[in-house]
């Protein structure tokens, strides 16, 4: 899907940095098109030179001025990432966290029986590289700005095969109410952006993940699933000054399947 036709320049000159992005269907590419179709200026990452040949594109199509690579598992990919940015930039006011991962046998098994290699791992990367991540934007985020991460339904609720992915977002979004509490008095904004199931890479990997598509849409008010663009265009208004005093929660892009559900 092309570019977004620029809407307005909200975000003119901003500096924004989105990480997580797998293809043209991840939930980051919806929010990286939302941000650049507001003005913003883009810096992108891909997970390794496999990714890469399908985040390339993306990035091109939307002009990004830095594209590295950065997977948080790897020591010191982030942190380049980030000394990047303030070579070029100096300065961040939007970073977007959409990475999360649970080795396959424990993500499709009990959360008791869960290993505690496995778990440790899916905390590592899915909550702790966020944790990084606001560590690093800090200092650039001179005269404010604002972090975003994605989180599920699951951690509220039991969800049938999210399993320990359920403790894992629930650690996620207790950092992101910890993190707002830290950074606000700088004017640093934190959100938990909480999407309805869409396909996705990521939600390819949860058990029977079409039938919990299609009793989301049978269930939510809207009658609707979400899709990547709904979920950008929400985050990117969050992003903008006119959102300016709200920060800390977990915001729902889900056709109101959470108050039903």
């Amino acid at each position: 899907m092309p570019i977004f036709d620029p809407i307005n320049q909200n975000l003119k000159g901003k500096k924004a940095l989105v990480l997580g992005i797998a293809n043209e269907n991840s939930i980051a590419y919806g929010c990286a098109k939302a941000f650049r179709a507001n003005g913003a200026d883009l810096a992108m990452t891909y997970l390794n030179d496999k990714a890469k040949r399908f985040v390339e594109p993306l990035a091109e199509e939307l002009e990004a001025e830095i594209f590295m690579p950065c997977n948080v598992q790897e020591k010191g990919q982030l942190e380049a990432v980030f000394a990047e940015i303030e070579k070029r930039w100096g300065a961040l006011d939007i970073a977007l966290h959409s990475i999360a991962f649970a080795p396959k046998e424990d993500l499709h098994g009990r959360v008791v029986d869960c290993s505690a290699e496995g778990f440790a791992m899916a905390m590592d990367v899915s909550c702790h590289s966020f944790i990084r991540m606001a560590r690093y934007a800090e200092p650039l985020m001179k005269d404010g700005g604002v972090l975003f991460t994605m989180s599920y339904y699951g951690a509220e609720k039991v969800l049938k095969n999210y399993n320990v992915m359920g403790p894992v977002k629930a650690a996620l979004e207790a950092t992101v109410r910890y993190v707002a509490a830290e950074l606000g008095q700088k004017g640093i904004r934190v959100h938990a952006i909480s999407p309805g199931p869409l396909k996705t890479r990521a939600g390819s990997g949860i058990a029977a993940f079409d039938e919990l598509l299609d009793q989301a849409a049978e269930e939510a008010p809207m009658r609707s699933l979400v899709s990547i663009e709904d979920v950008g265009f929400a985050t990117a208004g969050l992003a903008m000054d006119a959102a300016r005093l709200i920060t800390g929660g977990t915001i729902y892009v889900d056709g109101g399947h959470n108050v039903v559900a």
